[in-house]
């Protein structure tokens, strides 16, 4: 039992100052003099922001890549995660050109399961297209818990799905009530692209860089939303990195798309000019695609878009490399691993370049870190909220707190951290998950194994209410016209 007393409940909607009462992993009261039993453990939370922990839908725990896999697993993924304040993540079952997805997603969950230290959902990709496919799909989701399926439009030859494959998935995340989410790039230009630049003997991460133009995210930006809206399929375009992939969103939803655009920590605090450091090591640990953007204004617009709702919700792209790894890419820049950290450093990331810069209030660093994630992939009231009932995944956020990010300091086991040297002001003081504090100023207190995997249900009222209103005012039909004449 835990009594968490005189702090600031701060929710998406509402902020309010209470004590919170935890017993057996629930909130189970909220308000003023509360009653509790005398072994209850309290803790003050004078000057502190009482906070629904976050929710980090897109992560790569333990990702296989090449012959390994990310230096990350899902028992030092997460607790990072929860160094960081978050308290539930939602990783990828990536399964191979012609896997079953029940076997990968059952390998997943083996390889999770007894790591992780706070809760966990799974979304699956669909790396290709069969009625074998379409049918595993709808198990997982009627008898797995999985309610989104990501598609990808770049990685040419083992996970890029053409047109009429991307019309076929969407489609069947409309029949099932799923989200469909996209990684949005062209991956036919690329793989042109990046011949001509490995020709040219451009063969660092520059060349990366340079073979993904912010132009080329925003086409397929424009393509996935333009096929969302005209199958009338939820779409969730995952790290959004560019001016052009978020300006697509904006005229998208300008047209009534629902579409969801998730900006990550990495595009809204750094740019791509690291790609360019005379030090490999160093050029290569900012290597994702798509890229960090070269624009210097990029970070501060998408957080503009992210204060307006017009970009609604943020992740990491979690996917830890060590050099080594990223070295197989020495002399070829198409053979490197891709990834950056950031599910430790998301929430403080999000509070300094938006609540500290006066874009974001409270409320809606709480939306965009967790709140929206909670609704879309409808675990919401459960988490995403402090209120009773709810499950006791709370993060005690102290808005005077002062640390510079660092890979001296950072859980991860990679090298280096990408937001090295970022001062951030506030930062979570204690964390508590499944209603047991696992971070506290003594530090970190997590058990391998102790978070559940979360089921998800579909056709989440958040997102498809407008797509069934939209449908019941769908008529598609022929014109009926009288036979043509005879002939003599």
């Amino acid at each position: 039992m835990l009594l968490i007393k005189g702090g600031k409940v701060v929710n998406a909607d509402e902020t309010f100052q209470a004590d919170v009462f935890i017993e057996d992993g629930v909130i189970k009261a909220i308000g003023h003099d509360l009653v509790c039993p005398r072994e209850t453990r309290v803790i003050n939370a004078d000057g502190l922001l009482v906070m629904p922990g976050g929710i980090d839908a897109h992560v790569h725990m333990q990702m296989p890549i090449f012959d390994s896999a990310t230096v990350d697993d899902f028992y030092t993924g997460t607790r990072a995660a929860l160094a960081g304040g978050t308290t539930m993540i939602i990783d990828f079952v990536v399964p191979k050109l012609g896997e079953s997805l029940l076997a990968a997603y059952d390998r997943w969950r083996s390889w999770a399961d007894g790591k992780v230290c706070c809760d966990y959902s799974l979304h699956v990709a669909i790396t290709w297209w069969s009625d074998v496919v379409r049918e595993e799909m709808g198990v997982l989701t009627k008898e797995r818990g999985v309610n989104s399926f990501k598609t990808f439009m770049a990685y040419k030859g083992y996970l890029m799905l053409n047109d009429p494959e991307l019309y076929a998935v969407f489609s069947r995340c409309k029949e099932l009530g799923a989200l469909a989410m996209v990684h949005a790039e062209n991956g036919n230009f690329i793989e042109e692209k990046s011949k001509e630049l490995l020709e040219m003997g451009i063969v660092g991460p520059e060349g990366h860089l340079m073979s993904r133009p912010e132009e080329i995210e925003g086409e397929a930006t424009n393509r996935a939303v333009t096929l969302g809206g005209l199958i009338n399929c939820p779409v969730y375009i995952v790290h959004v990195m560019s001016r052009s992939a978020a300006d697509v969103i904006v005229q998208g939803l300008k047209r009534g798309v629902v579409v969801y655009g998730e900006p990550i920590g990495a595009s809204l605090a750094l740019t791509g000019h690291h790609c360019y450091h005379a030090d490999w090591r160093h050029a290569a640990a900012y290597i994702m695609s798509p890229p960090i953007r070269e624009d210097p204004s990029t970070p501060a617009y998408l957080m503009d878009l992210l204060a307006c709702n017009l970009l609604h919700t943020t992740g990491s792209d979690h996917c830890a490399c060590s050099v080594s790894q990223k070295a197989r890419g020495y002399s070829n820049f198409t053979q490197m691993p891709n990834g950056v950290t950031g599910v430790e450093e998301r929430m403080s990331i999000v509070w300094q370049k938006g609540v500290r810069t006066g874009k974001l209030t409270p409320n809606r660093f709480v939306e965009v870190t967790s709140t929206t994630n909670a609704k879309i992939f409808n675990v919401y009231p459960r988490k995403g909220r402090v209120s009773v009932g709810s499950d006791a995944d709370l993060v005690l956020w102290d808005p005077s707190m002062v640390r510079v990010l660092s890979a001296k300091t950072h859980q991860t086991r990679v090298e280096i951290n990408v937001f090295e040297g970022i001062e951030c002001h506030g930062g979570p003081k204690y964390v508590i998950a499944g209603g047991k504090v696992v971070v506290d100023p003594e530090g970190l207190h997590v058990t391998a194994g102790a978070g559940r995997f979360v089921p998800n249900d579909c056709f989440s009222d958040f997102v498809y209410n407008r797509i069934e209103e939209r449908e019941k005012l769908k008529v598609t039909k022929g014109v009926e016209r009288s036979p043509p004449p005879k002939t003599a």
